[in-house]
């Protein structure tokens, strides 16, 4: 009896152990979630509302140190000529605060490939990087 009793102690524990890996690498992963689904879209007010105060953004070639606004605007001048039709993530790695993206964005005939640096702090999660380049 004393030895079912141990095994059960033991079992839960690696319950509770496992449940609490899977819970804290859930929302890491998801942070790409709704990213993706805004770039697919083309929504930059909800892409824009991820941005940090002040993010790195390059756009074909062209690097910018720009505030939020700023950036708001270039990724809209972006989807102004490129809409957007199909965005899919096909490479995530890092571990907090820093984790990145890579996607593939297929839009206005052209195909591109996206990079985005999000950092996480006790407030939310910021993309501090992001670059939009032809393949």
């Amino acid at each position: 009896m004393k030895k079912i009793a141990v095994a059960l102690g033991i079992l839960s524990v690696f319950s509770v152990v496992s449940a609490y890996a899977q819970s804290s690498e859930a929302p890491e992963a998801s942070v790409f979630v709704p990213i993706s689904k805004y770039f697919e879209q083309g929504d930059t007010d909800c892409i824009a509302a991820w941005f940090a105060d002040n993010l790195e953004m390059e756009v074909l070639g062209k690097t910018n140190n720009c505030s939020k606004n700023q950036a708001k605007q270039i990724l809209r001048s972006f989807f102004m000529n490129y809409t957007p039709k199909n965005f899919v993530i096909v490479y995530t790695s890092g571990s907090y605060p820093m984790q990145y993206a890579v996607g593939n964005l297929d839009g206005g005939g052209s195909s591109f490939r996206v990079t985005f640096l999000v950092k996480t702090n006790e407030v939310g999660n910021y993309i501090e990087q992001l670059k939009i380049e032809k393949k």
